[in-house]
């Protein structure tokens, strides 16, 4: 074919190619585009719905609160009020004390489950201070020994992840707190070089952590996989019956 051919076969052909290549450029940029707004809605639902479950447990742990502290404060005021006897003054002056150190002692609850509902205020001052406050208020239903390592100090401020991560470990402890039947919960947290670490251990009855997901208990443990994933952590769950549950949380910042 002469070579005047050859070139008109080109001149022909190339703006065919031209149009196909920037078509599919096209519609790449699109799908990347579709699939960044769609991942940054699902972000922006998933910080919606841990906020949501926050507030939601927020509310579980006052209202336990209610029931299992202040409302036997309370009770014992009722009590230690009805059992003065006015005649007798040096008795009556003990229980008069003995009430007014119930009431200050409901009012100190009080003023602390005040605080317990602004659940992003309690986010807001950082992810140390969350878990700290979580873990005070468990302690003090003595129900549980808990121990508590580690420093977050240097940590950077990251609101929107310490807020799926602070949910992660609430998921986490209140599984051990449920399920676990356990006596001792240790919290460890670091972070080194960039990377976060949180961890949880129980001395519970175990679980077997695959027979768990695969018939989806209700445990929250996928919520767990996938909300670290969102973030671009990793979550690992390790557990055996009657070997008790560690659960990990790591994230490079």
């Amino acid at each position: 074919m002469p070579l005047i051919a050859w070139v008109s076969v080109l001149f022909l052909i190339a703006p065919g190619f031209l149009l196909v290549y920037v078509s599919t450029y096209n519609n790449r940029k699109r799908r990347h585009i579709e699939e960044k707004e769609h991942l940054q809605q699902t972000f922006r639902h998933e910080l919606l719905q841990s906020q949501m479950e926050v507030q939601e447990q927020t509310l579980k742990t006052i209202g336990n609160d209610l029931h299992d502290n202040i409302n036997q404060l309370l009770g014992l005021v009722v009590i230690t009020l009805s059992a003065i006897d006015l005649d007798d003054r040096k008795k009556a002056e003990g229980k008069i004390n003995a009430v007014d150190s119930l009431v200050r002692r409901s009012i100190q609850e009080i003023r602390a489950l005040s605080r317990l509902m602004h659940g992003e205020e309690l986010i807001s001052k950082g992810l140390p201070h969350a878990i700290a406050f979580e873990l005070e208020w468990l302690e003090k239903a003595g129900r549980h020994r808990i121990i508590y390592k580690g420093n977050l100090a240097a940590m950077p401020s990251m609101p929107e992840q310490e807020l799926i991560i602070f949910r992660i470990f609430q998921e986490a402890l209140h599984n051990m707190i449920r399920h676990a039947q356990a006596t001792i919960i240790t919290v460890e947290q670091s972070y080194e070089q960039g990377q976060l670490r949180l961890s949880l251990l129980d001395n519970g009855v175990g679980f077997d952590v695959n027979t768990a997901l695969a018939q989806k208990t209700g445990m929250g443990l996928s919520g767990i996989f996938r909300r670290a994933a969102m973030i671009g952590g990793v979550a690992d769950i390790t557990s055996a019956p009657g070997q008790g549950t560690a659960v990990t949380i790591t994230l490079s910042i």
